[in-house]
């Protein structure tokens, strides 16, 4: 599915976003292109030996073709993610207003920028966790059925064990890119918080009754009007923003008002009022830097058009926003798509753990563990003193199988964080959706979008029945 989805995603770039591409393709186009020739031709030609290989080729060059399809799938998402951190936080080039494109100054800052590691390792280590409780639920089912039972307690070994580790490093992966977010993206972390009125020593909200389906008017906002029944961890955002548990951590009311200081730049942020009317004098200024050369204007003038432009290009997206309550992104959607994501995470360390407990025969540990799920009521205490997984509950293998689609739910609810969280920008304060969309008619683009909804719906069906076939014939051991 991701390799025949990004190719359509590449081509709908220069068909759904030309304005886009005109303005960042020579920057969006490199990682995009390394992907392509290093990666994806790997990943698509191994993928075709790893599935239907089986007895055609040898067992060694079959293994290898399984580990090159995974290796080509990481190298992907690598330049993928390059490309889309980029989008987030655009560095390593300079706007040539001559050619009206912006142009790569620095690959390596582009590559290796931290904004693009961060998102990399924990984009990688999430699909790590659906890995692994694909592989759970797969054994789980065997163990339901008794069949293939030694497989299938080493793989939930195997698993349990990745899992965890994943897990955690999400966890771990997840706080420094919520740093990062906070640092070049605050509007983003307030979204996700529904936090208002910033200020020190905020807390991490737990729950807060924040309505799903109704954005908060610019009024509340304006006035600091949280939402109702807030429980928060105190100090967690703070610490999770700035290591610091009396950090300033600025609200969306702060954002729109400006008067705090950028942690990047040091610098004092202006209003969002103060912003947009600087992207339209970037604007207009542009324009006429590009009347005066083309009438053929003294290096003078130019140079003082292009010293106007360069102290307000910074801000020169903010030109095109009508309404600063264009600005603030869906509350709902990110409040509520992040602490599903969090508590999903939760849920799977504690769940790979107590499989980590109940499937290794530890010291005293495991024998505690099976004590305290036999005073829970959740196993028979003749089973209590017994090595697992022979006495592994039944109850716990079906909630593996149920924890599938919760992990991809989870994965989904991380995507809907990122992109949801920067609207309105195509690019961070650089480009907004609107002046980066091609000249389409709606309905054309409803049209190849049912398309492609009902071809890779198929597709997926498709595959799904294939896997259940597969995992229902089992191994032919």
């Amino acid at each position: 599915m991701g390799v025949a989805t990004g190719i359509i995603l590449e081509f709908e770039f220069g068909t759904n976003w030309s304005n886009y591409s005109w303005f960042v393709g020579d920057i969006f186009g490199a990682p995009l292109a390394i992907e392509g020739i290093v990666a994806f031709f790997m990943e698509s030609t191994f993928v075709a030996v790893m599935f239907f290989g089986w007895k055609k080729v040898s067992a060694g060059f079959h293994l290898a073709s399984t580990w090159l399809t995974g290796l080509g799938a990481t190298i992907s998402a690598w330049w993928i993610l390059v490309a889309n951190a980029w989008m987030q936080y655009p560095v390593g080039c300079t706007f040539n207003p001559d050619t009206m494109r912006n142009e790569m100054t620095d690959f390596l800052a582009v590559a290796l920028s931290p904004f693009a590691i961060d998102k990399f390792c924990h984009t990688v280590v999430s699909s790590w966790i659906i890995g692994a409780v694909f592989v759970v639920a797969v054994s789980c089912w065997y163990l339901l059925k008794k069949r293939q039972t030694q497989m299938a307690v080493e793989s939930l070994k195997i698993a349990a064990i990745v899992g965890l580790a994943a897990a955690v490093g999400a966890a771990a992966t997840g706080h420094k890119s919520g740093q990062t977010v906070a640092q070049v993206q605050p509007m983003k972390l307030a979204a996700m918080e529904a936090l208002y009125q910033g200020g020190t020593e905020q807390g991490l909200t737990m729950i807060s009754m924040v309505n799903p389906f109704e954005q908060p008017t610019l009024q509340q906002i304006i006035t600091g009007e949280e939402p109702p029944l807030k429980i928060d961890m105190p100090y967690g955002l703070s610490m999770m923003a700035t290591n610091r548990p009396d950090g300033y951590v600025p609200g969306i009311k702060d954002i729109l008002e400006g008067g705090w200081t950028n942690p990047v730049t040091g610098e004092v942020e202006p209003s969002a009022d103060e912003k947009i009317a600087r992207g339209k004098i970037a604007i207009q200024t542009l324009a006429d830097y590009r009347k005066a050369k083309a009438e053929g204007a003294d290096e003078a003038t130019l140079d003082a058009l292009l010293t106007t432009l360069n102290d307000n290009y910074r801000y020169f997206g903010y030109g095109y926003i009508r309404d600063k309550a264009e600005l603030v992104p869906s509350v709902p959607v990110n409040f509520w798509a992040f602490r599903t994501m969090v508590g999903l995470g939760c849920l799977f360390i504690a769940f790979f753990a107590l499989l980590i407990l109940l499937l290794f025969d530890i010291p005293f540990v495991s024998l505690v563990s099976r004590r305290l799920l036999s005073a829970l009521g959740l196993i028979d205490e003749t089973e209590a003193d017994k090595h697992y997984p022979a006495a592994l509950p039944r109850w716990l293998c079906w909630a593996a199988i149920a924890l599938v689609p919760l992990a991809y739910v989870a994965s989904e609810s991380g995507w809907l964080v990122a992109e949801f969280g920067r609207q309105p920008w195509t690019i961070q304060d650089m480009l907004p959706t609107w002046a980066a969309v091609s000249d389409l008619h709606a309905g054309s683009v409803a049209v190849t979008f049912f398309l492609f909804l009902i071809l890779f719906t198929t597709m997926l069906a498709v595959e799904i029945n294939i896997l259940l076939k597969q995992i229902k014939k089992g191994p032919q051991l």
